[in-house]
């Protein structure tokens, strides 16, 4: 009875992953999408549309898949997907703030399922919180080079601000590599992920984003509490980001 629970219990843990899976491919498919639609079709001259293409093709997405999927998001080919962006603000659990931003096909379906996810933090009003992030751009990038003096290559590439970057932080940061998050202008964003190409790294995020301008103090436990809560929107199919003031 043991081995069968055991077994039972595997195959539903393996179905988690492929769902999972399933759900990542989506989300990837749908960022590509996004992308071409605010940037054009072109890689090349689209940061984060390139981005997006490396991601899905390290997540063995097809090219076939990702060419119908650019296709839709500039209308070429006859297929254009409507997609709305929304973004929701407000608060998780132990007052973080959170804003969380959308891309859907069906807002009617989307703004309540968004609002259920929020009942154990507060939905703010319109404009609530955003004074608490600075808009910027964001370029996530990694290199083998143990070495690499990450501070002149910021310089170098025209970002204003860089962090270190970890795979607990993104897991698209190899373990052995050496990854850093480049904060800019969120007009340079193309010409820092360029320099970087140009220069030996990966670059896995390119893209505009919130970061928190102050991150409230919380124990081990609150944080863990925090990370269940913004977990439920990260599963959430039309959900694209999640950005919140925690360390």
């Amino acid at each position: 009875m043991v081995g069968l629970m055991g077994r039972q219990w595997l195959h539903a843990k393996r179905a988690i992953v492929n769902l999972k899976k399933g759900q990542a491919v989506g989300k990837l498919v749908k960022e590509i999408t996004v992308a071409a639609k605010m940037g054009g079709a072109d890689p090349a001259g689209n940061a984060r549309l390139f981005a997006a293409v490396e991601k899905a093709r390290k997540a063995s997405v097809t090219r076939d898949v990702i060419e119908r999927a650019i296709g839709k998001g500039t209308g070429a080919g006859g297929e254009k997907m409507n997609l709305e962006h929304v973004a929701f603000e407000g608060y998780g659990p132990h007052k973080v703030p959170v804003i969380v931003e959308c891309m859907t096909d069906n807002l009617q379906r989307t703004v309540p399922e968004i609002r259920v996810l929020f009942r154990r933090g507060v939905l703010g009003s319109a404009n609530s919180n955003k004074f608490l992030f600075d808009h910027v751009g964001l370029v996530e990038a990694h290199t083998a080079d143990a070495a690499v003096d990450a501070e002149a290559a910021a310089i170098e590439a025209g970002a204003n601000d860089f962090e270190p970057l970890t795979q607990a932080q993104n897991d698209d940061i190899p373990e052995e590599a050496t990854g850093v998050r480049f904060m800019a202008d969120r007009t340079a964003v193309h010409a820092i992920t360029t320099w970087l190409k140009e220069h030996g790294w990966t670059v896995v995020t390119s893209e505009l984003g919130y970061v928190a301008k102050q991150f409230p103090e919380l124990t081990e436990a609150q944080r863990a509490d925090v990370g269940e809560f913004l977990q439920t929107f990260e599963d959430h199919d039309d959900v694209q980001r999640v950005w919140a003031a925690v360390k």
